[in-house]
């Protein structure tokens, strides 16, 4: 009988979420073009599988309208994939893509075995910066999250001016036994490499 001995790890990327569609519109029309950040570039999230190597398998998927993202869509789309991935899967999320996994799986059960689940700069209620997060609310209970996970991670720079750090000691709060690790200096994680994460992957 084979037995598949390769990590698997579900990675929800983050995006941006809006009230309505006239505030994205708005959005569009107030943002300022950086040329520089136009340019193709691989960030830590799409270095993943090379720096974790043999013995690990990264998914990276697109979730839909990611530049005006609703819950529910992001939610059909998973429960497409979870299906297909095999038991003992870590399930990581920045940003955005951190409050969706929190806020899907404190009201689903997922029919999988979870090895982990890593929340990076996951904002919790919104209430520290200016993004409506009403179509990612979280319920009033984590306790189905916590159940299901016995190894959840929040990972949080005290710098981090998108997402304070006030979200994830909220979380903390709700997920007493989930491990806190913090940084200093790191912001909201837009960089190219972060070995820590892969030290931490590679231990659990």
């Amino acid at each position: 009988m084979f037995i598949n001995m390769t990590q698997q790890i579900l990675f929800i990327r983050g995006g941006d979420t809006f009230e309505s569609y006239n505030d994205y519109i708005s959005y569009l029309k107030n943002k300022k073009v950086n040329l520089e950040k136009l340019k193709v570039r691989k960030d830590w999230k799409h270095k993943l599988q090379i720096n974790l190597g043999e013995g690990f398998e990264v998914f990276l998927p697109e979730m839909p309208n990611r530049a005006n993202a609703r819950y529910e869509e992001w939610k059909i789309w998973f429960e497409k994939i979870i299906p297909l991935l095999d038991e003992n899967l870590i399930l990581a999320g920045s940003s955005l893509g951190g409050i969706f996994l929190a806020k899907y799986l404190s009201e689903n059960k997922i029919n999988k075995k979870i090895k982990a689940v890593i929340l990076v700069a996951a904002p919790f209620d919104g209430s520290t910066n200016e993004e409506s997060l009403v179509y990612f609310k979280l319920p009033d209970s984590l306790s189905k999250f916590a159940e299901q996970c016995e190894n959840v991670y929040l990972i949080q720079s005290r710098d981090d001016e998108l997402v304070l750090f006030e979200e994830v000691e909220k979380y903390k709060k709700e997920l007493p036994n989930a491990k806190l690790v913090t940084f200093e200096d790191r912001g909201h994680f837009n960089q190219e490499d972060f070995p820590e994460i892969v030290d931490l992957i590679k231990k659990i």
